[in-house]
């Protein structure tokens, strides 16, 4: 089991803040990842609208043929993606941790500018301390 990256997508599809945490991921641009995410907020915004059976708050996992995307959507719109293996089955939880993270470390930071990318070294080590090395156990 393993947590493979973590992106923060602002709620106009920005990304705020993109770590990888395993060896041998693709290595992609800053440009790529921003493409990436600005995709993943467009299929996210697609998958809320074709709900048959009324509202919906989007896709909440994507999963691929080796990995998966988890995604939690906050109320203000930010959304957390998780890339993890296909076994890990607390990504759940370590979403909700990064969020509890991001609150106090980011947005309890007067020096923050909201919908701005994250230059915050308490949520670094916070986000270091939360998922290591990227292995759980």
């Amino acid at each position: 089991m393993a947590i493979f990256g973590l992106w923060v997508i602002n709620k106009a599809g920005g990304l705020v803040y993109q770590r990888n945490f395993a060896e041998g991921l693709a290595q992609l641009t800053s440009n790529e990842y921003l493409v990436l995410a600005g995709t993943l907020h467009g299929i996210h915004a697609i998958t809320a609208r074709l709900s048959p059976t009324g509202s919906s708050s989007g896709a909440q996992v994507i999963e691929g043929e080796s990995f998966k995307l988890t995604i939690l959507l906050t109320a203000t719109g930010t959304k957390f993606v998780l890339l993890t293996s296909l076994t890990e089955m607390t990504a759940d939880t370590v979403l909700q941790k990064v969020y509890e993270a991001y609150a106090d470390a980011v947005m309890k930071n007067p020096f923050h500018t909201p919908e701005m990318p994250i230059r915050s070294e308490g949520f670094d080590t916070r986000i270091t301390a939360l998922i290591g090395s990227g292995q759980s156990s």
